[in-house]
């Protein structure tokens, strides 16, 4: 579903910053990926390609076949409209709308009628648990009820993709588990394919398999053993805890 061929991305002329070289990786459709790595290790960078909001240096990306920096910028809008939804570890809701007006804001580019965008917007807050707090604003929701916000926006105009930048990372760690769960839920019962970046170990083992990123290159592409258990294999074959070393 998702492919990236040598994929590179370099930032500035005289110095060059080398973001991400040379990655090549595919995410099967249905699949749960955490991207883990120190801070600075292309990570954020590495999402944002994939969801067509950065342009490489060079390497190409498909989804489902298509060459996304093939397509012109309006043509790579409306792929990101209609199969991806993201998730910001900001939030990124609009202040002044409630959260059932921020759940609605994607459907105003869509080609969904208006008079079904309540309705659509209503079922997407059911999902992660939140209509009881529809008219409320961002300031008047906790953090974990901000990104239950957000995560109802990413999904509302059902993707078959959800990119996940650090969404729990300013959340307590028992707020973070419920989102997480809450992710790992959408995944399984929807079959929504997700690539999650985190540096968290404890997040990661949500994932079907693991990529380890270091200074722009993918060290290790792992699957974990099993749900919930952490004990990966690297390369050579020997067992080792991945997840606790990343």
């Amino acid at each position: 579903m998702i492919v990236l061929k040598n994929v590179s991305k370099i930032y500035g002329k005289s110095p060059q910053v080398v973001a991400l070289h040379n990655v090549t990786m595919e995410v099967k459709k249905g699949e749960f990926l955490a991207v883990m790595g120190p801070s600075g290790s292309g990570k954020s960078t590495l999402l944002y390609i994939i969801g067509g909001l950065l342009t490489p240096t060079k390497g190409e990306v498909l989804i489902n076949g298509v060459s996304i920096y093939k397509l012109n910028s309006r043509e790579r809008a409306k792929l990101r409209q209609e199969k991806i939804g993201f998730i910001f570890q900001t939030f990124e809701l609009i202040p002044y709308l409630t959260a059932l007006e921020n759940v609605m804001v994607p459907l105003c580019f869509s080609k969904i009628p208006n008079s079904k965008h309540e309705e659509k917007a209503i079922k997407a807050l059911n999902l992660v648990g939140l209509t009881n707090r529809a008219s409320h604003k961002p300031s008047e929701l906790s953090g974990g009820e901000q990104q239950r916000v957000s995560i109802a926006r990413a999904i509302v105009n059902d993707p078959s993709i959800l990119l996940a930048d650090e969404p729990t990372g300013n959340l307590d760690q028992k707020t973070g588990a419920e989102i997480m769960h809450l992710i790992k839920r959408l995944n399984e019962e929807k079959g929504i394919t997700v690539i999650l970046v985190t540096h968290d170990p404890s997040k990661a083992r949500f994932a079907d398999k693991v990529a380890v990123l270091i200074d722009g290159q993918i060290m290790k592409i792992e699957r974990l053993r099993n749900m919930g258990g952490k004990s990966l294999r690297d390369k050579s074959g020997n067992r080792k805890q991945l997840l606790e070393c990343a």
